[in-house]
C-alpha cells in the first residue's frame, strides 16, 4: 500500500482511506472484518462523520475494533461534525464542535481524534468561534489535526486568519466523470463548453500551494450520488476504456479508476467506502497501478472530455 505524507506532521498515511459511511448496515463481527481486511491491506486511514447513521457508524466501529488485534496507535482516525440531519442545518458553532467530538469519542470509546474535519460549509460560521473550539480540543488532547471538506480556498483563508493550527486536509469530490475539480484549467476561457466555468475557486491548486491533503470521495460515483460509472451502460466509451486497461495491468475497472486519482500529482488520498472485503482488496490493487501520461489522459477522454 502507497502512503503519503502530510504536511505538518500525519505520516505515512495510507493512499486509500477506509469510509464507514455504510458501516452502520453491518453487524458488530462483520464490522471488526472489513476493518482486519483493511488493516491487512495497509489501510490505516479510516474516515467517520457524526451524521453516518446518525452516529451508529462510529458505535459500530467502536465495538468492533474489540475484535481485532489492532492497536489504537496503528490507525490515523479521523470523523467530521458540522451537518445535522437530524434539524437541517450546518453547525461550526464552537460549542457544537466541542460537544460533537465528546460524543464521536464517547462512540468510538476512544481518547482522542487524530483528524478532526468540519463537515461541509456552514454558512452562518464565525471563525472566531471554530478557533477557540479547535484550541479547547488541541489543549484538552482530544484532538490532534484538524481540516475541512467541501470547503473554497477563500473560506479556508478566513478560517487561518483566526485558527492557529494548520488546517492539512480537504474532502473533495472526485472521479473520472466528476471531474470539475480538474476540469477548469484545461478549458479556462472557452466560451464553447460549461467544463470552462470556474466552481471551486482554483481549490485543487489553492490545496497543493498550501500543503493541504486533499481526500478526494466518491470515487467511482457519476452525479452526487447516483451510483457507480463502473459497469454502467450510460457510460460505454469510459467502460471500454477502463477495461482495456484492466486486462492490461491485471486489476479490476474499479482499480483503473481509482488509480486514475492516484496518478494525479497532487498526492491525493481517495476515500474507498466499500464494506465488501472483496471490493475492498480490489480497489487496493489501484496502489499497484502506475498509469502512464497517455494512459491517464485516455482515461479522461473517455469520460466525456475533449482536448482544446
Amino acid at each position: 500500500m502507497q502512503t503519503v505524507n502530510i504536511a505538518n506532521g500525519i505520516n505515512d498515511a495510507s493512499r486509500l482511506v477506509l469510509g464507514c459511511m455504510r458501516m452502520p448496515a453491518l453487524s458488530v463481527t462483520d464490522a471488526a472484518k472489513i476493518i482486519q481486511t483493511a488493516y491487512e491491506l495497509g489501510i490505516n486511514y479510516i474516515d467517520h462523520a457524526t451524521c453516518y447513521g446518525g452516529g451508529e457508524a462510529e458505535t459500530r466501529f467502536g465495538d468492533a475494533i474489540k475484535l481485532t488485534d489492532i492497536k489504537r496507535e496503528e490507525l490515523i482516525i479521523q470523523s467530521k461534525c458540522g451537518l445535522r440531519f437530524e434539524n437541517q442545518t450546518f453547525d461550526w458553532s464552537r460549542d457544537y464542535i466541542v460537544e460533537s467530538v465528546d460524543g464521536i469519542l464517547k462512540r468510538l470509546k476512544m481518547e482522542y481524534l487524530d483528524v478532526l474535519l468540519l463537515h461541509r460549509p456552514d454558512l452562518l460560521f464565525e471563525p472566531e468561534e471554530v478557533a477557540e473550539a479547535f484550541d479547547m480540543l488541541e489543549a484538552a488532547g482530544k484532538v490532534r489535526n484538524f481540516g475541512v471538506s467541501n470547503t473554497m480556498p477563500m473560506q479556508i483563508e478566513l478560517l487561518k486568519k483566526y485558527v492557529k493550527q494548520p488546517i492539512k486536509i480537504n474532502q473533495l469530490q472526485l472521479s473520472l466523470e466528476q471531474s470539475q475539480l480538474i476540469d477548469q484549467a484545461l478549458y479556462m476561457n472557452n466560451s464553447t463548453t460549461a467544463m470552462s466555468y470556474m466552481r471551486d475557486d482554483s481549490a485543487l491548486d489553492y490545496c497543493r500551494l498550501n500543503d493541504i491533503t486533499i481526500q478526494a470521495w466518491s470515487p467511482l460515483q457519476h452525479g452526487m450520488f447516483k451510483g457507480m460509472f463502473i459497469d454502467n451502460p450510460d457510460f460505454p466509451e469510459l467502460n471500454k476504456a477502463l477495461a482495456e486497461l484492466a486486462e492490461q495491468y491485471g486489476v479490476t475497472k474499479a482499480a483503473i479508476a481509482i488509480a486514475w486519482i492516484l496518478r494525479h500529482p497532487a498526492k491525493m488520498q481517495v476515500i474507498a467506502g466499500t464494506m465488501s472485503q472483496t471490493h475492498l482488496t480490489e480497489m487496493a490493487e489501484a496502489t499497484n497501478v502506475n498509469l502512464t501520461r497517455q494512459e491517464w489522459y485516455k482515461l479522461y477522454l473517455a469520460s466525456g472530455k475533449f482536448l482544446p
